[in-house]
């Protein structure tokens, strides 16, 4: 049986889940009866580093299936910006990411991926999706 090993994190991300972030607004969708993907890219995503306090920089990927609403862009990118002074893991950048834009528009299917830039020689991907029951 593996032990967990506490880390000086512990509890340092509680409250991302529940953190206010900027709303994300969206528009009609007037072709709601076709199934399409929309894609956005934002390749100059910045958050800072829990341990260290330093930017950690990264590309940010959103693929999803709109249903009867869009994502606004000017919205989202406000919402990303907003990440640049909180120290978050990122794990937690992705999925709450993905668990606010699936509350601001219920999609038919959304995709987050972080790619981050290297950092102590490690480079990390973190993916999540979300498929509408």
């Amino acid at each position: 049986m593996s032990q967990i090993n506490p880390s000086g994190y512990e509890g340092k991300q509680d409250h991302i889940r529940e953190q206010k972030t900027p709303p994300i607004e969206v528009f009609t969708n007037i072709y709601s009866d076709a199934e399409y993907t929309i894609s956005f890219v934002i390749p100059e995503f910045t958050a800072i580093c829990p341990k260290t306090g330093l930017p950690d920089f990264g590309t940010i990927s959103i693929d999803y299936i709109p249903d009867k609403v869009c994502l606004e862009l000017k919205s989202l990118k406000e919402y990303f910006f907003f990440f640049r002074n909180v120290g978050i893991f990122h794990e937690n950048v992705v999925n709450k990411s993905l668990e606010d834009m699936v509350a601001s528009c219920n999609p038919r299917f959304l995709k987050v991926r972080g790619e981050y830039n290297v950092r102590g020689g490690i480079q990390t991907t973190v993916e999540r999706e979300y498929r509408r029951k």
